[in-house]
């Protein structure tokens, strides 16, 4: 007895997890629409937001920056990430090395361990865990978009504040808080 192609059974292929590389090529993708871009309501005073649907499960937005706002020092847990600047510019400031992720609440950091970039309109960044970093937008006069994507979608948002090379953990965030 033969079994024809058509008579088999249909089996969905398992969704592929998406990796840095798939994060930051879906931001460069949807950052290219600009229609949706466009479409962002700014506010000038506050951070807005749109969710959207990222690969394979992962957690995206698309941001606007007013002038003179950023997100203050922050990781994603064990989220991988990675965002590009849509319009305007942002500014990362992160830090080189991998902090312990539990069990601490004040860090002393070494002198060298600062890093600071600018990403342009069309320039974008990947991440992996436990990235610390704060993403902050200095003109004085325009907003800026940017497109982020994780995954897994964030479990949880560590704040810091940090005096000198003192960095403080101050609160942790969960979905439900930003949601």
């Amino acid at each position: 007895m033969s079994v024809s192609p058509s008579a088999s059974p249909s089996v969905s292929a398992p969704v592929a997890t998406p990796t840095q590389a798939d994060l930051l090529d879906f931001v460069r993708r949807t950052a290219a629409d600009s229609a949706l871009v466009a479409s962002l309501p700014l506010d000038p005073e506050g951070r807005t937001w749109v969710r959207l649907e990222g690969p394979g499960g992962s957690e995206a937005w698309l941001i606007g920056w007013p002038p003179g706002t950023g997100t203050g020092w922050h990781d994603h847990a064990d989220s991988v990430g990675a965002f590009l600047t849509a319009r305007g510019e942002l500014k990362e400031n992160s830090l080189a090395a991998r902090l312990p992720t539990d069990g601490w609440k004040t860090l002393e950091l070494s002198e060298d361990i600062d890093r600071e970039r600018r990403l342009s309109a069309g320039k974008s960044r990947a991440f992996g865990q436990h990235h610390v970093h704060e993403v902050l937008n200095e003109s004085r006069e325009e907003h800026a978009i940017s497109v982020h994507a994780y995954y897994p979608p964030l479990p949880r948002i560590r704040r810091y504040s940090r005096t000198g090379q003192v960095l403080r953990l101050e609160q942790v965030e969960r979905p439900e808080d930003w949601q």
